[in-house]
Formats: C-alpha cells, sequence, structure tokens
C-alpha cells in the first residue's frame, strides 16, 4: 500500500533565488518534493525564492532592513504592525542581526492558526527560537548547511582591530540563539560529513538526532556547452567580500598568472564598492582582468561555467558548495581547495578536480596555471566531474533522502 503523500511547511528566513545556497536549495528541494507527489509550501521573509509550479510561496513580511540599494534603511513609522517589527528595528540598531529570531517568530505566530493543513515543519537554517513554540504544535526538523560560527570564527580572525572585532561578536550573536534550539529538536540534517563534525562540535548537537542528506544540481540545466570555451577564461562564484569565501587567495594567483598568460577572471558576486574585493582587484592592477557579475539566472550561470576553461572555488571552508557541483556538472575542469567539505564533495585530487591547500595563492596560481596548458587534463577532469554530480548529487536524489528523514522523524 502506498504511503500517504506529506504535506509540508519548508521554512527560509531569507531565499535569496539566484545566488546562495539557501533560495536554490528551497526551490529545488520543494520542486522535488512536489514532483514526488507531496504537497509543499514555502514561508519565506525577503528576498523571496523563485519557485515552480505546484509549489505555494507565503510571504511572511518582514521590516527588510537590509534591502538594495539601501541597507541598515530607517522604515517609516507606518510599517510597524506589531512587536516583532519593533525587536527586528531594535536589534538591528544595537548592532545585532536580527532576522533569524524575528522570522521564526512571525513563522510560529502564523502556522500556530494553520496546524492542522501541516504534518511536518522543515527549518532552512534559520534556528530561531519561534520554532521551540512551533515544535510544541507541530513536528519541526531543521537543515544546518553549516553553522554559521565558522563564518563567525574566520571574520574574527581577520578583523584588523579591537573594535572591529567587537562589531562581528554583537553581529553574530544570534549563533548562540541557533546552538540552544537546534539542540533542542527532535531531528536536524546537514549537508555533509564535515558540516556534520562541525555541527557536532559547535552546537553539541545529540549525534543520534543528526543525519547527513546531500543536495544537489539541476543537471538538466547545469550541463556542458556545445560551443567552445572562452580561452584563459577562469570562473568563480563568491560571495565578494567574505573572508571565508578566499577570493583575495584567488585575486593574487590570478596577478601571478597575469605575468605568464593574457588570463581573464569572472567573479560571480558583487563587491561593496571601496570594499576588500574591490581595494584587492585595484591594488593588484587588475582592473582590466577581473570582471564582477551578479544577478545571473540559473541559465546563465550554467552558460558562463560552461564558457570558462577552469573555474575555481578557493574557500577557506564550505560545509557543501554548490559552486563546485554546478561547475563539475558543465563538465567544467575544477580547482579547489581542500577546506571543509570540498574533498568530500569533489572528490581525490586530479579526479574531477586538482585540489589545494587554503589560503595559498602559490598553490592556486600553480593548478589553474597547469590546467589551462593541458587541454586532456581539462577534458578528463571535466568529464569524471559531470559523472560525479550525475551519480551523487541531483535534486532528486535529496527529496527522496529528506522524505525518508521526514518520515523517521514522524516515527512513520
Amino acid at each position: 500500500m502506498p504511503e500517504e503523500p506529506l504535506r509540508i511547511a519548508l521554512l527560509s528566513y531569507r531565499s535569496k533565488p539566484f545566488c546562495g545556497g539557501q533560495g536554490v536549495y528551497v526551490r529545488y528541494l520543494s520542486r522535488e518534493l512536489v514532483r514526488l507527489g507531496h504537497h509543499v509550501e514555502v514561508f519565506s521573509g525577503p528576498p523571496l525564492p523563485q519557485l515552480d509550479d505546484g509549489v505555494t510561496l507565503t510571504e511572511l513580511r518582514s521590516l527588510d532592513l537590509y534591502r538594495e540599494p539601501d541597507p541598515f534603511r530607517v522604515p517609516k513609522l507606518r510599517e510597524f504592525t506589531s512587536a516583532t517589527d519593533w525587536l527586528e528595528w531594535l536589534t538591528m540598531c544595537t548592532g545585532a542581526f536580527p532576522e533569524p529570531l524575528t522570522f521564526s517568530l512571525r513563522a510560529w505566530r502564523h502556522l500556530r492558526k494553520r496546524r492542522s493543513e501541516f504534518d511536518i515543519a522543515h527549518d532552512n537554517q534559520g534556528l530561531g527560537y519561534g520554532l521551540l513554540g512551533l515544535k510544541r504544535l507541530l513536528p519541526t526538523v531543521a537543515t544546518v548547511h553549516h553553522p554559521i560560527t565558522v563564518d563567525r570564527d574566520i571574520e574574527l580572525a581577520a578583523a584588523p582591530s579591537r573594535k572591529r572585532r567587537f562589531a562581528l561578536r554583537r553581529w553574530y550573536g544570534f549563533t548562540r540563539m541557533q546552538g540552544r534550539v537546534v539542540r533542542r529538536l527532535p531531528a536536524v540534517c546537514t549537508v555533509s560529513a564535515t558540516s556534520e563534525e562541525e555541527t557536532l562540535r559547535a552546537f553539541r548537537v545529540e549525534p543520534s538526532r543528526l543525519s547527513v542528506i546531500g543536495v544537489g544540481v539541476d543537471d538538466e540545466v547545469f550541463r556542458p556547452p556545445s560551443v567552445a570555451r572562452v580561452k584563459d577564461r577562469i570562473v568563480t562564484v563568491t560571495s565578494a567580500d567574505v573572508p571565508l569565501k578566499g577570493l583575495d587567495d584567488l585575486l593574487h594567483a590570478v596577478a601571478k598568472l597575469r605575468t605568464e598568460r593574457d588570463v581573464e577572471l569572472v567573479v560571480v558576486g558583487t563587491p561593496k564598492p571601496d570594499g576588500p574585493a574591490d581595494r584587492s582587484v585595484g591594488r593588484l592592477g587588475l582592473k582590466d582582468a577581473v570582471r564582477f557579475v551578479s544577478g545571473l539566472s540559473e541559465v546563465d550561470l550554467a552558460a558562463l561555467l560552461g564558457s570558462a576553461e577552469v573555474a575555481v572555488v578557493p574557500s577557506r571552508f564550505e560545509g557543501f558548495s554548490l559552486p563546485a557541483v554546478e561547475a563539475m556538472a558543465c563538465g567544467t575542469a575544477l580547482v579547489a581547495t581542500t577546506a571543509g567539505a570540498l574533498p568530500e564533495v569533489v572528490g581525490p585530487d586530479g579526479h574531477a578536480a586538482l585540489h589545494v591547500p587554503p589560503s595559498d595563492p602559490e598553490a592556486l596560481a600553480a593548478a589553474i596555471g597547469r590546467l589551462l596548458g593541458d587541454p586532456a587534463l581539462r577534458e578528463t577532469l571535466g568529464a569524471n566531474g559531470r559523472e560525479r554530480v550525475l551519480a551523487n548529487y541531483t535534486w532528486r536524489r535529496t527529496a527522496l533522502s529528506t522524505v525518508d528523514w521526514y518520515r523517521r522523524a514522524l516515527g512513520c
């Protein structure tokens, strides 16, 4: 007898649609769950996700204090309609990041009126205190892509002053809440063995409550190109000014490569004006060699990855790395650091990617240069990468594993 379809409330405090793991995860997991016959309603704060047919979206309105082009904006008085709005505003005014908490409170208030409409609630990385109220009404589980304590620790290590370190500790204060919440949830999943280890270490989750479910890629969109690749083009997908992502290491590597060949680096990301990436590009004399693009659709991103001779993931930590999987799906030769889960995701050195140590521009330059000079090696790595993705990293596989996880959490 077939099992009954599940009614799933998928919660995501922000879901930027075209880059950033959270929006991609929400879109494709919800799509594949619906294709498997389940009902999914996504609850999100801004930025809202792009969703496919059959998936319902409910916006949980916020003050949207970090929206572009006016982050840290001052809302008009008429925008304050609840105590949660005031909490969001006052928390931001003290230098802390309020969204995981305030979104969870709004989700709890909304869903307590609709508890009979769902079998399970699935939180995507928010881990706010509102989940503790929600789990008393509805079975509630969560995904931790990686503990944000990792981002905090890397930024603290790079901070140039005591004042900056104080500001960072205040901004990342929500991570204490996340640890308290995740320890009280009945089931948590993460996306790699490395993220599992970090979650156990940072949040002290009971190991029996933690599962590993890898994420995937749309292999129909991310596929090898039908046209020739652009000679000496390098592509990376990164949060431009986040030290965790290692863009500065890659920029130094490109500066070294420019002494040997006419390389072009395309960065999918948005640098802050006069921010770290912008300053490094100017200081290294790379203004004619580095191009930043943003707001790409997935079709455009796939075309860009497929146009490159080499893709690079220079991160100092990754809990999984969708950009690595997307590049492999496009059959693009890859250079990746050995930070975090990257070796686990891309496979052994020399199979689908060349490995380099994190924070090592010299090693990055050597590996990229090796690939640019060896078309046969690029072809081999690209073919192996595509094969690895099809075997391990499709969204249907992710959705099937997620449904099994839901049913275990529900005891059915």
